[in-house]
């Protein structure tokens, strides 16, 4: 079936009827990862079980019941800092706006569950800075993120750890995102404060002008 048959997608939160799914789920992350070339941090089928279990796991579905996206919440530093994780769509699914779906979806999901939260992603693609941005999130630098230890060790099973390593967890090949609710009270964080700051709002500035021109 072609992408462009599929109008219309379900997005729900997961529950018990949903646990079958896991091992799919996680099939197609890692066969997505190697596709990139880019680094992930691994998570058991335990661990996504507990996640759909605790509705606090996003599930897509197509008109006709089949998978098709999967994401889920992770809190950290006692529920102050929440992430969006394990975004994937389906490669049958992929470029029909469904990515974006599924993040608008975890992110208002996200918002009321944990709403004075900061809510945080890395990533290396293009795609989701563009989503993330038109979501709110800001270019931040590594400092701005939570600083637990089991956050960071999530990251020993990416390619690239090494460099995260090598730089003092100050920076590596992921893009830092940040959104902040106290900015949509009126209290927005001022970046260009410093210059690392400058630099980073500077760079996205390109990087956002590139991704609007497709």
């Amino acid at each position: 079936m072609k992408v462009e048959e599929i109008t219309k997608f379900t997005v729900k939160i997961g529950g018990l009827e949903d646990l079958h799914l896991v091992d799919t789920i996680i099939s197609e992350i890692e066969i997505s990862a190697k596709e990139r070339g880019t680094g992930i941090a691994r998570r058991s089928k335990t661990y996504l079980e507990e996640k759909i279990l605790e509705g606090k796991a996003v599930i897509a579905l197509t008109q006709q019941g089949d998978w098709a996206g999967f994401c889920y919440i992770e809190t950290w530093s006692e529920k102050t800092y929440v992430a969006n994780s394990g975004l994937i769509v389906k490669k049958a699914y992929r470029n029909s706006g469904l990515a974006k779906q599924i993040k608008q979806f975890i992110f208002q999901y996200s918002r009321k569950l944990f709403p004075q939260a900061k809510l945080f992603g890395l990533t290396t693609g293009l795609a989701v800075m563009k989503i993330n941005s038109e979501l709110g999130y800001r270019p931040v630098t590594y400092s701005e993120l939570t600083q637990d230890e089991v956050f960071w060790s999530g990251c020993k099973s990416c390619v690239n750890f090494e460099i995260l390593s090598s730089k003092q967890r100050k920076n590596c090949l992921c893009t830092a995102m940040l959104y902040d609710p106290s900015w949509e009270q009126g209290q927005p964080k001022n970046l260009e404060s410093s210059s690392e700051g400058f630099s980073l709002t500077s760079k996205f500035d390109k990087i956002k002008k590139i991704l609007w021109k497709k």
